[in-house]
Parts: structure tokens; sequence; C-alpha cells
């Protein structure tokens, strides 16, 4: 990992168990995407968004769609009326790689503009 904050890196190729975060990995990322938690079994970032509407909402899917086509790192994404749910995990690893924390600090970032 390097010293540039994770909103400003970028995914990397990312296959195979080598690249797979162990637990202490993810607590001492954790804390650097406030508000988003761990999945129940441990393998996933979730985070729940809200807006005033679904048009809202959508706009936000569609900004997080753009991004992640730019960082070949797609999220599991759950949505309805006034808000959005995005699950990122890395299937090629098994569960939690740097990409995922790269693209849930990249989401928070697309709302502080």
């Amino acid at each position: 990992m390097t010293a540039q904050p994770l909103s400003a890196q970028h995914c990397q190729p990312r296959k195979g168990k080598e690249h797979a975060l162990d637990e202490a990995a993810v607590a001492a990322l954790l804390p650097l995407v406030p508000g988003w938690k761990l999945s129940a079994q441990g393998d996933a970032l979730v985070k729940d968004f809200r807006f005033e509407n679904f048009h809202h909402t959508l706009g936000f899917i569609n900004a997080v769609g753009f991004m992640a086509n730019h960082e070949d790192h797609h999220p599991d994404i759950e949505a309805g009326y006034g808000h959005c749910k995005l699950r990122w995990s890395t299937h090629d690893v098994g569960g939690l790689s740097l990409n995922d924390f790269i693209c849930a600090a990249r989401v928070d970032a697309l709302l502080e503009r």
C-alpha cells in the first residue's frame, strides 16, 4: 500500500489467494472508509446510501457504474426508492482485496464533489 489516499489509487489485477487481505490488513484499512461495514461473513464491504428520491438514487448508481467500469472492478448493487446498497468483494481472491477498499473510497469521493 502507498501513502497515497485510497480514493486516489487505482485498481490492479488481483487474482489468486495471495491478494486476499488478512484480518489485520482489513482492520487497518476499515477506518479509512468510514461508514463501510464488513458483511456478516467478513468477505465484503457493505454500505447503504440514502437519497431523497429514486432519481438521485439512479444518478448515484450511474456514477458508481462509470467509476467501476473505469477501475474494472464491479460491486453488487441493490437499489430501491431512496437507497442504494453497495457490496464490494473480489471474487478472484475469495474475499477482500485492496481493490475493494480503493473502490469504496472512490465511491465516497463521488459524493464529496
